[in-house]
């Protein structure tokens, strides 16, 4: 699977979400999906994001946008996490980084003084037609948010 660029129409895809189901980004035709990967649950950049998220809901429904979390941690571990911090959207799970091959945000990183692969905050929206619109980067936890949302409500 290659990885792809802004103005492409994103495959879809069916992921392993919380509340027990599948999320395919087919199920979101017609609204704009914010899909945000980040590196693990319970850690305090990714509870700090999430909380962001969570803390706008209502600005984003507004938008006509939906919100997925995506990592690599197991379902059962986003569904404490989810509940934890009352996440009002699904959190979906990449254990066979599929989804996070596709938009690329598996890199190298140094995590106490050793290389290992992992996520880099990364967020995509995808238009009601299922085509890659815009996508942030490295991103900045505290200021992302705002971000996105100015980007959403520029449209």
């Amino acid at each position: 699977m290659t990885a792809i660029a802004i103005g492409d129409t994103v495959p879809d895809f069916e992921v392993a979400a919380t509340g027990g189901k599948a999320v395919k980004l087919s199920d979101y035709r017609g609204k704009k999906v914010v899909l945000y990967f980040y590196p693990k649950d319970n850690t305090p950049g990714c509870t700090q994001e999430g909380q962001a998220f969570r803390d706008n809901i209502d600005r984003f429904a507004a938008l006509n946008a939906v919100v997925l979390g995506v990592s690599r941690d197991s379902v059962k571990v986003h569904e404490g996490f989810k509940c934890k911090q009352a996440f009002p959207f699904d959190l979906l799970s990449d254990q066979d980084e599929n989804l996070c091959r596709l938009f690329d945000v598996i890199k190298m990183k140094n995590m106490y003084g050793k290389q290992v692969q992992g996520i880099e905050r990364s967020t995509f929206l995808i238009d009601e037609n299922g085509v890659l619109a815009k996508e942030w980067r490295k991103v900045q936890v505290k200021v992302h948010v705002a971000e996105v949302l100015d980007f959403l409500q520029a449209l």
